[in-house]
């Protein structure tokens, strides 16, 4: 796959996608807390500066996100977070972009702990030579001593995607969304870039699962993709209670 091909691009967002980001970020960030009835439709198209058909429709994605619900003559009222997708990317960003706590990044940590690990055994077992060839260079390609904070958190992405299209299970692959989203995430509280050293750590931690694949050892996959993700989230909580802003975790 083409370096980033799972990130999303920047550019200019439209009105509709602009309304979806700054309501579903007020939700998320408690502006209107669960429970509320958001403001009418006349106040909201005036706050964006939209049409009430582009509000109508931002309203409906953010209901099918598990944010809100409308109801008739009663209005859009903010749904229990136990309804919020969490694994919608969007979502997940919103959650990003306010803050989140060492609470939020565990139960994180515990749903890919849930699912890669388990992806990587599968690719073990499936993935072609040329699969495995092109996870081999994007690990080899972490080592790049000149990464930034920045690129060595995206070509980390595009391992992680290319090992869950490994897997050849389409549910998996669906999955990357949430992969996709955490890692940006992690990437937002990231500020120095990474040392030589780690920039290494991080490499050869990969190169290890393709290895495991590449022998066909399931289980050796699995492990060497649990402790990556492990030892991924046991730095950032120390930088976290170290008060200082954390290096790339190594996810």
């Amino acid at each position: 796959m083409p370096p980033g091909t799972f990130v999303k691009q920047s550019g200019k967002r439209t009105s509709h996608q602009h309304v979806v980001d700054e309501l579903g970020q007020a939700v998320v960030g408690g502006e209107f807390a669960v429970g509320d009835i958001l403001p009418g439709d006349t106040e909201l198209a005036a706050r964006f500066r939209v049409s009430r058909t582009v509000l109508r429709e931002a309203m409906k994605t953010l209901a099918a996100k598990g944010l809100v619900f409308p109801r008739a003559r009663i209005g859009t009222r903010v749904m229990p977070r136990s309804h919020w997708n969490l694994f919608d990317s969007d979502v997940l960003s919103w959650h990003f972009n306010v803050g989140v706590d060492r609470d939020f990044l565990h139960h994180l940590s515990e749903v890919r702990l849930a699912l890669e690990p388990y992806a990587a055994g599968l690719a073990a077992r499936r993935a072609s030579d040329a699969d495995i060839s092109q996870m081999m260079r994007l690990a080899v390609a972490m080592g790049d001593a000149g990464h930034s904070a920045q690129t060595l958190v995206h070509a980390d992405l595009e391992f992680h995607l290319q090992l869950l299209e490994a897997s050849l299970n389409p549910f998996m692959r669906t999955v990357g969304s949430l992969i996709e989203a955490a890692l940006i995430g992690v990437f937002k509280l990231t500020s120095p870039p990474p040392e030589e050293a780690e920039i290494d750590r991080v490499a050869m931690a990969h190169i290890r699962i393709v290895e495991e694949i590449q022998r066909r050892d399931e289980d050796g996959a699995r492990s060497a993709m649990e402790n990556v993700i492990r030892v991924g989230q046991d730095r950032l909580m120390l930088n976290l209670a170290e008060g200082k802003a954390p290096l790339h975790s190594g996810s």
